[in-house]
């Protein structure tokens, strides 16, 4: 079964932080359905009256990539959410050890 991670990059200009905010496994219409859930619950305000203060845009970067702005009474998150594939593993018997083969 394919395994793929979402990364959450958070920051601004160089500053960007990378790392992985979830490890799933299954088909990539799957991995991509859990990982739209992860952006449309991203920063969400906890209390319905929060939610309706709240502003949420979500910018499709690529098909595989989302970038989340969540703008609150007294601040701003964003993030951007990318679904990437397991394609190599040095200790798996069924992937290649390297990406180039």
């Amino acid at each position: 079964m394919p395994r793929w991670i979402v990364l959450r990059a958070e920051g601004q200009a160089e500053a960007f932080r990378y790392g992985v905010h979830r490890e799933l496994e299954g088909t990539e219409a799957e991995a991509l359905a859990a990982m739209l859930r992860i952006v449309d619950t991203f920063a969400e305000a906890l209390s319905e009256a929060g939610r309706r203060r709240q502003r949420r845009q979500v910018f499709r970067v690529s098909e595989r990539g989302y970038f989340v702005r969540v703008d609150n009474r007294m601040s701003v998150e964003e993030a951007h959410f990318t679904l990437a594939e397991l394609i190599a593993d040095t200790h798996a018997d069924d992937l290649p050890a390297t990406a180039g083969h």
